[in-house]
């Protein structure tokens, strides 16, 4: 049975200081936040969580501002507990300004604990504590004042038994020798989450289809992306409300020249043609007037015969290592990573081995299996 957590309600920044004080020489601190994004591109605050032990601290982000003492808090001081926080991370940046660390993800330190990759927060409680949190809130209307009781329970909750579910997890990946393996991991994260605008750029890379576009096609795709990030952040709208990756993917394809070819896209609608038209037909004439040498290099296909061939042994690299370290394969190198690792091969170019403990534990392995087949295909060409 969960137990009744005793909670602090902050909705004055005196107040706010006032706990900040008291949790200050912590050595961990669990954190979360509640926050609505349905209509905006910048998630917004409705509830900020902590807890050091004992009472849990709850936050009204809608009537207080982020003080400096809990950007110090966030920012400095005490190790972070958080679950799942890259969004939770975007709520402390547009909230608070700043970068949280130093941070554990225990959803990350569970991936390297075993082949569930993505354990939700009630599933990981249950494993660690043996406790069942309650679900009758998670879709609550958290921006509503006053919170009812059921609402600042299940807040709290959320906080208070991540302290039990890190000293267990700790202890674990001590055991295993992985402890090393977590802090690499979220460093990236907050690395990561740090970057913001300077990632627009990578944004087309996401694009499982970009394959099948031209180099001039894949310049007009980044562009619209990269016009698209900026804009949607710029007026605080979800992405979906300007422009969906699978809309700028079809402008990119059909590379209109105008108006009327632009409306002739599928899924344009004359609303966006009117407003955007404008903006959308000018990056698609850059990319158009790029020089050839200016122009990305596409991803291979993989459909191509030897692009499957090396990605089939690489796998089989990744699956075999995974298995005998008890994770999920997608923990130890993702699907894009494997793709880039071909392509780089099968261009003869440097090849973008992972870094850090995944480098460790299966950069030779992989190089070795590349070799081996580049190795076979010469030994078949010459004969």
């Amino acid at each position: 049975m969960p137990l009744t957590p005793e909670i602090r309600w902050i909705d004055t920044p005196e107040a706010l200081d006032e706990a900040c004080a008291e949790v200050a020489e912590a050595e961990v601190i669990a954190l979360d936040t509640e926050f609505f994004r349905e209509k905006t591109f910048h998630p917004v605050p409705a509830l900020i969580q902590f807890c050091v032990g004992g009472a849990a601290y709850l936050v009204d982000p809608t009537v207080v501002a982020c003080t400096d003492a809990f950007c110090r808090l966030l920012g400095e001081g005490p190790l972070k507990l958080l679950h799942a926080s890259s969004e939770d991370l975007e709520v402390f940046i547009h909230w608070a300004g700043v970068t949280v660390t130093p941070l554990v993800d225990t959803q990350i330190a569970q991936s390297l604990l075993g082949e569930v990759p993505s354990m939700g927060y009630q599933k990981l409680v249950e494993f660690w504590v043996g406790e069942t949190l309650p679900k009758d809130e998670t879709r609550s209307n958290w921006l509503e004042r006053p919170l009812s009781e059921a609402q600042k329970t299940y807040a709290a909750l959320d906080v208070i038994y991540l302290l039990s579910v890190w000293r267990a997890q700790r202890e674990s990946l001590e055991r295993h020798g992985r402890l090393a393996w977590l802090e690499e991991e979220c460093r990236k994260l907050v690395d990561q989450a740090a970057r913001g605008e300077e990632s627009d750029g990578q944004w087309y890379l996401r694009q499982r289809q970009l394959w099948r576009l031209s180099p001039r096609q894949i310049e007009a795709y980044r562009r619209l992306t990269i016009w698209r990030e900026g804009e949607v952040r710029r007026r605080d709208l979800p992405r979906g409300w300007l422009a969906s990756d699978k809309l700028l993917y079809g402008i990119a394809e059909r590379m209109p020249e105008n108006r009327f070819e632009l409306a002739g896209v599928e899924g344009m609608k004359p609303p966006l043609v009117k407003r955007e038209g404008d903006a959308l037909l000018a990056l698609v004439r850059e990319a158009h007037h790029l020089a050839e040498d200016e122009l990305p290099t596409p991803p291979w296909s993989p459909m191509d015969a030897a692009f499957k061939k090396r990605y089939k042994a690489l796998k089989k690299v990744v699956g075999r290592e995974a298995e005998a370290l008890g994770l999920a394969p997608e923990v130890l190198l993702r699907r894009r990573d494997l793709e880039a690792l071909v392509s780089a091969s099968l261009r003869d170019e440097p090849l973008p081995m992972p870094e850090g403990w995944r480098g460790e534990r299966l950069a030779e392995a992989l190089e070795t299996a590349l070799h081996g087949i580049a190795h076979h295909e010469t030994s078949e060409t010459s004969s």
